[in-house]
């Protein structure tokens, strides 16, 4: 029997793939893992072992796909978002829009950021079309266009947080990395507290996330990343990185 080893404490991908097969209880892996889409399985087979992940495997998860989002987080999204995953989901769904008298939809396709997968349509059956001629591919996330809607960014990073509005007069995906405005933005209690549920729920210690807020004061998650663009933010890029490795600190040595 060869002798017990020291626990592994995994702090970059190189490692993390160099010592893949002899993780077990005791080992812990800090930061986000490079686990390309073919490979996710892997997060469940680490959490059976018994190894810690840091960030957990969860919020890694959700953080790759904008499709898990929508299924895990349905309750604080927009009334009729739904993931499609074949023509099944589609027709079920169009005659659901159609019952509730909606219009124009948004797609987002699973893996892309920085509003690349995010399309417009002018209804749900011009989406079925499309996809049934393969020039769109399952999965994608389907929700309504709700017009005049204002895009909050939240960043929170353990006792630090900050919240600001998004807007590019140019197009209705509010990125403004690829120009437009922004401003300091103050949260509610209840959109506090809705931001503290989502991420509770998907086990996020820090995050990025993004809301909407419509005319009638209705506040919606639009998505949730663990990372993500800071402009337009107040901090700054050095002390965001700061923050985070003391976070990752405090989960090593509590």
């Amino acid at each position: 029997m060869s002798p017990k080893r020291p626990p592994f404490v995994l702090t970059d991908n190189r490692s993390f793939r160099t010592h893949l097969s002899e993780l077990g209880p005791g080992d812990t892996v800090i930061g986000l893992l490079n686990i390309k889409p073919t490979e996710e399985v892997l997060f469940l087979d680490l959490v059976e072992r018994g190894v810690r992940l840091f960030p957990p495997a969860l919020a890694q998860q959700l953080s790759r796909s904008k499709c898990l989002q929508a299924m895990v987080y349905r309750d604080w999204m927009l009334p009729n978002t739904f993931v499609a995953r074949d023509r099944y989901d589609m027709i079920r769904h169009i005659c659901i829009y159609g019952h509730e008298g909606i219009g124009a939809v948004v797609t987002k396709q699973n893996r892309l950021n920085c509003g690349l997968g995010i399309h417009v349509w002018l209804s749900i059956e011009e989406v079925y079309n499309h996809v049934c001629f393969g020039s769109l591919s399952y999965p994608f996330v389907v929700q309504p266009l709700v017009e005049d809607v204002t895009d909050v960014r939240v960043i929170i990073i353990g006792d630090y947080s900050e919240a600001y509005w998004r807007h590019n007069p140019d197009s209705f995906r509010n990125n403004i990395y690829f120009g437009g405005d922004s401003g300091e933005y103050e949260l509610s209690s209840a959109q506090q507290e809705l931001c503290q549920e989502v991420m509770e729920r998907g086990k996020f210690p820090y995050a990025h996330l993004d809301l909407m807020v419509t005319r009638d004061g209705r506040t919606y998650l639009a998505e949730i990343n663990l990372r993500g663009g800071l402009k337009g933010a107040k901090i700054s890029g050095e002390e965001y990185r700061r923050r985070i490795e003391a976070i990752e600190r405090s989960f090593l040595h509590p």
